[in-house]
């Protein structure tokens, strides 16, 4: 759906005081490198050893220790949002959100998760191994493991594909496309109860977190040689590395308002009807709970010129001429 506002509804930007501070941002391939750094995502190939958090400690303060130099009158970034906790020994695909985008930071649970995953059989795998595995490529229940950080209480999660992609003596090889929140070591284990022969997690690789995969992926080395020489003058390794937080949304609807009606979201309005330009793709049906039962989609709104104003949940239809189209869940002007 692709519309134009006219003159007198809240698309308007004649409204707009232009000897005002203006909250938007300009679009993501025209930001300058501390726009960047402040409002960006890195794909962070996690090594074994470090904690997560730690990780993240470590993105925070090279970049404010580059903002000092290529930017000292600015501010520096209050923090880091990474797309869910790995162990310390499991490595992969960690996106990490940096300063004003760590606002966005659900947007990873919106996607699904993929890791390979060794498991180590008690026992000699029986001769229906393949097939008992499949079983449970379905909803599952989970309880969290006593270590975790969020409540043990059981829970559902959905194995959207499980693949056996090799089997040597008594270790598997796992591909494992899951919703987020599962926990794979649980899985593992259950397969060996399955089994009859008892199993136990090895080693373990996040090889994507939608929409990021591991072909793209950065280890920290990059990001800081990058920060080094962009405080040199060439920027063009940190583009690579450092992307714009725009592309952490990709895998959303996507709403496009007009800026003034953007400019109303950084104030705390929702999205009106008059201020949607498009929705692209158009979600089935505003106010319709989606498939996890969260209640209406959530979206991201973008201004004509692709950069983000916010998230929200489609609580109207964009082809509405009034009413209230996008709620709002986080502000990102």
């Amino acid at each position: 759906m692709t519309r134009h506002t006219d003159d007198t509804d809240p698309g308007d930007d004649s409204a707009t005081d232009p000897g005002e501070d203006d909250p938007l941002r300009p679009p993501p391939e025209a930001r300058s490198v501390p726009e960047l750094l402040r409002f960006g995502v890195v794909n962070v190939d996690k090594p074994a050893g470090p904690s997560s958090h730690q990780l993240s400690a470590w993105v925070r303060d090279a970049i404010n220790e580059s903002l000092a130099t290529l930017d000292p009158d600015g501010p520096p970034i209050d923090g880091v949002a990474h797309a869910g906790t790995l162990d310390p020994k499991v490595t992969g695909c960690l996106p990490t959100l940096t300063g004003d985008a760590t606002r966005a930071a659900q947007v990873f649970l919106e996607g699904s998760k993929e890791y390979v995953s060794v498991v180590e059989l008690h026992g000699s795998p029986p001769a229906d191994f393949r097939d008992v595995v499949a079983e449970f490529e379905a909803e599952i229940y989970q309880k969290p493991p006593r270590k975790s950080a969020v409540t043990r209480r059981l829970r559902t999660r959905t194995i959207h594909d499980l693949d056996v992609l090799e089997v040597d003596d008594r270790q598997a090889l796992l591909r494992i496309r899951c919703e987020s929140g599962t926990y794979v070591r649980k899985l593992c284990h259950d397969i060996g109860l399955a089994t009859g022969v008892g199993a136990h997690m090895g080693h373990l690789r996040r090889t994507a977190t939608d929409p990021f995969d591991d072909r793209d992926l950065r280890p920290l080395q990059d990001l800081v040689d990058a920060l080094a020489w962009a405080e040199e003058g060439d920027d063009t390794l940190l583009r690579e590395v450092v992307r714009p937080a725009e592309d952490a949304l990709v895998h959303l609807p996507s709403v496009t308002i007009a800026p003034s009606a953007a400019r109303n979201v950084a104030t705390g309005a929702p999205v009106y009807a008059p201020g949607v330009i498009d929705a692209d793709p158009t979600p089935d049906e505003g106010g319709e709970d989606d498939d996890a039962g969260r209640g209406p989609p959530l979206v991201a709104c973008h201004t004509p010129d692709g950069a983000a104003v916010c998230l929200g949940r489609l609580v109207g239809d964009p082809d509405a001429e009034s009413g209230v189209v996008v709620s709002l869940e986080r502000v990102l002007v």
